[in-house]
């Protein structure tokens, strides 16, 4: 044994002689004051042990930030050269409403836009359908025309934000609608910055705003990353989300798990699709949740990033550095909110938002306190703002890269959720691919388990949700809520009304009528949906056309 050996083998015996004393004295402390559980474990299910030290880490290699597989941040100097973008959630009413909301929010320091689309326009329909009653302006902005597009984004100069639409199977009319928008400012398309959500197969596993089947849906978002590779090449094309999948009840590693799976998808889909991966790929974004485990969501971030540079280098050979990145925008838990007691979500949305942080964020939105109650009041949304600026500006935490890299805990939490989302996509990779695992159901009923399983501990007291199971008030009290003017309806069907009467009809049932043709063949459908959104046909009109080619889906 040579003389590095024999001390490599003498500090390890100290080492160990050390643990040994040290849980002797933790088992004689334990026999007179219990821990309070047993076992600890995250929301995941993952063990949290007493104690981690240096044996816990799986590797020994140093890894830095902005190199591969960048666990610890996809750029060197991550927040010190620039702070994510806070990118609050916007969107009720009318536009012209949202578009108020809109300018309040950058006037107080938001950095980005995020649009919320009311119900109707989500799946395709006018807001003078009959499927649309009861709905419109709801849950977010209502939109029909580009008419709607414009008031929806008066006064902002659209070569100066970035906007995020949350918006999936229409996203193809909703981006030409933004691309016309923007030509009629005088921004062309190669200078607009965005993101559209554009992700169908969550839709089909956990929200259910979907409109055609699988097939002809992955057919709209290969040609929208084609289009946009030539023609607005800084746009985020899709935006991969296990948001929704987390929101409907799954676990940190399933969130990982299925997001990346589908990623997956989307990538062989538009590879078949006759593209080359290096030229879509460094514009795919994913969208994540932040719940209210803090360290479980920091190794989350963590090992999806470094799960999905391997991906990308071992299963796709990308070779642009960018392709290999994992860039995301994250939301705190619209689940974790709570109706009793709401002024305790800011405290909840202040862990949550600093856990995407430290996790390392590419943009965040921060819930308002009122969401399990109603849409945000002005002042809520101003509050849920003000929290990332404090984080940004205050607390410290933006001022070195991965604070958090080499915490023990973090980095075998970080190893542990790797491998448990790798075996979910090896089983799903088995199944032929996410398409066939959603349509064999396996990701819904896994969420489903789960979600049951939650909600069981919840009911019993053994998950401690303050002031619902548990610290609860006898009296509560009702804050100020906003609520949308039920006229809404009436005056956007009658603002619908207007432009049917004022354009060109015989243009759009032409420009409808070379949209269908072109839908029977493979011809990339963004030019023509363009050309008929600038003649002011419809969502409604346009999805309808669609439907006519593609048929709709229906849930298994």
């Amino acid at each position: 044994m040579s003389d590095g050996e024999e001390i490599v083998r003498v500090e390890k015996e100290r080492w160990n002689e050390r643990i040994q004393k040290w849980e002797e004295k933790t088992e004689t402390l334990l026999a007179k004051s219990p821990e309070r559980k047993n076992p600890f474990t995250t929301l995941s299910g993952i063990e949290v042990k007493r104690l981690y030290t240096k044996e816990d880490r799986a590797r020994e290699d140093e890894e830095l930030p902005g190199e591969f597989p960048y666990t610890r941040g996809i750029r060197p100097t991550m927040y010190r050269s620039r702070l994510w973008t806070m990118r609050q959630y916007a969107g009720f009413g009318t536009a012209e409403e949202t578009n108020q909301r809109f300018h309040y929010l950058l006037k107080q320091g938001q950095t980005g836009l995020s649009v919320a689309f009311d119900l109707p326009t989500q799946i395709g329909y006018d807001s003078d359908d009959p499927m649309a009653t009861g709905e419109v302006g709801k849950v977010g902005v209502a939109i029909d025309s580009l008419q709607d597009m414009e008031a929806l984004f008066a006064g902002i100069p659209l070569d100066k934000v970035s906007t995020s639409m949350t918006i999936n199977a229409p996203a193809a009319i909703l981006l030409a609608m933004y691309i016309a928008v923007g030509e009629k400012q005088g921004v062309k398309p190669h200078q607009l910055r965005g993101t559209i959500q554009n992700d169908i197969l969550k839709e089909y596993v956990a929200r259910g705003t979907y409109i055609f089947p699988p097939k002809p849906s992955m057919r709209l978002i290969t040609d929208i990353f084609a289009y946009c590779a030539k023609e607005v090449p800084k746009w985020n094309t899709i935006s991969i989300s296990g948001y929704h999948i987390r929101e409907a009840g799954s676990t940190a590693v399933q969130e990982v798990a299925f997001t990346l799976a589908n990623g997956i998808a989307y990538v062989e889909a538009a590879l078949k699709a006759g593209l080359e991966v290096d030229q879509f790929a460094p514009r795919l974004s994913f969208f994540f949740n932040a719940h209210n485990h803090f360290f479980e969501e920091i190794a989350k971030f963590r090992a999806a990033r470094r799960l999905w540079a391997k991906i990308m280098r071992e299963r796709f050979h990308a070779s642009n550095e960018r392709s290999l990145q994992l860039r995301f925008h994250t939301q705190t838990g619209g689940s974790t909110l709570t109706a009793q007691q709401p002024d305790n979500n800011i405290v909840r949305v202040t862990l949550q938002a600093l856990a995407a942080v430290l996790g390392g964020t590419q943009s965040l939105h921060t819930n308002s306190r009122d969401e399990a109650l109603a849409l945000p009041t002005e002042e809520s949304a101003r509050i849920a703002l003000r929290t990332q600026q404090i984080i940004a500006y205050e607390s410290g935490v933006a001022d070195t890269v991965d604070p958090l890299g080499g915490s023990y805990f973090i980095e075998a939490l970080t190893d542990q959720i790797e491998q448990a989302a790798l075996e979910y996509i090896e089983k799903i990779d088995a199944m032929g691919g996410a398409v066939q695992a959603i349509e064999q159901g396996f990701m819904q009923g896994e969420i489903r388990r789960t979600a049951l399983d939650t909600q069981r501990k919840i009911e019993s007291g053994e998950e401690v949700v303050v002031g619902v199971n548990r610290f609860r008030l006898e009296q509560e009290e009702q804050p100020g809520l906003m609520r949308v003017d039920p006229q809404i309806a009436t005056q956007q069907i009658e603002k619908l009304k207007r432009v049917r009467s004022q354009r060109d009809a015989g243009k759009v049932k032409a420009c409808l009528d070379r949209l269908k043709q072109a839908a029977q063949t493979s011809e990339n459908l963004m030019p023509r949906i363009l050309e008929a959104v600038k003649a002011y046909a419809t969502v409604g009109e346009i999805c309808h056309t669609l439907r006519g080619v593609f048929g709709e889906y229906q849930s298994v």
